[in-house]
């Protein structure tokens, strides 16, 4: 498989991903996503989630249907959204919340783990192909 189709491919899953998380913020999985917000949050921690989730649609959507001459941008864009949002996954270890799953100190450490994957992930699959002679 050539590199620009895993590229695609792997831009459009995370855009899915992220589209997915969202709609999580605004329903089904609301409540366990206010789990990660620390609470020194300039907001209420519903309405924290409540925004993220608008930010996760538009930001997985974007991801989906950008022309390439934006997705290295919107890349760095998604890669600075997971960065920004890991304290709230350092929160949640550190106060012992649980939620998705994460109800053991070890399963909250390991999950701090996975965010550089997403950061990296973001931007691999979004940067420009090197030109090849």
């Amino acid at each position: 498989m050539k590199e620009e189709n895993i590229k695609t491919a792997a831009r459009i899953l995370l855009g899915a991903g992220l589209i997915t998380a969202g709609i999580g913020h605004l329903t089904f999985a609301r409540k366990p996503f206010q789990a990660q917000v620390p609470d020194w949050a300039p907001l209420k921690k519903d309405d924290t989630v409540v925004y993220s989730g608008f930010v996760e649609i538009a930001l997985g959507t974007a991801l989906v249907l950008a022309p390439k001459k934006h997705e290295a941008l919107i890349g760095k864009i998604a890669a600075g959204l997971f960065v920004g949002v890991f304290p709230g996954n350092i929160s949640q270890y550190t106060h012992k919340r649980n939620a998705f799953g994460l109800n053991t100190d070890s399963k909250r450490f390991l999950r701090l783990f996975f965010q550089p994957v997403l950061v990296y992930w973001a931007l691999k699959s979004t940067q420009k192909s090197k030109i090849s002679l």
